[in-house]
């Protein structure tokens, strides 16, 4: 098996003999633990410019999780991507995604209790226009 190809800080794969100083670290499985961990590591990612990160957090997540609070976590892996769309200049896949992820969001039976769903919303609102 073969180990994945360093990423930069927005997720693209780096091209082969680029420079290892571009490469970022990538995410910890134990990120995703729990629903609050999961919050904390992807709200940290985002402060540092990650939002990829941030969405592959939220993905682990979303993958998890159960019951009633799948679909949150599915719409905050959608917000992420939504994040890595803007970072990257796609302002069209950004506002798609943004849309999407307020759909899911406004779909999903529960929110965990860490999640702070106003300021999810606040951004996927400033994405979507």
């Amino acid at each position: 098996m073969t180990a994945e190809r360093p990423r930069d800080r927005l997720g693209r794969p780096l091209p082969s003999g680029g420079d290892p100083a571009l490469a970022v670290p990538p995410v910890l499985p134990g990120d995703a633990d729990n629903d609050d961990a999961a919050w904390r590591a992807a709200m940290g990612y985002l402060s540092h410019g990650l939002p990829f990160h941030a969405h592959e957090v939220f993905e682990l997540r979303w993958r998890l999780a159960e019951g009633t609070q799948r679909d949150a976590w599915r719409a905050l892996a959608q917000w992420g991507a939504a994040l890595t769309h803007e970072a990257r200049g796609n302002g069209v896949g950004a506002q798609r995604l943004a849309r999407r992820a307020m759909a899911t969001l406004d779909g999903a039976a529960s929110l965990p209790p860490c999640i702070d769903e106003g300021l999810v919303r606040r951004s996927c609102l400033r994405l979507a226009e």
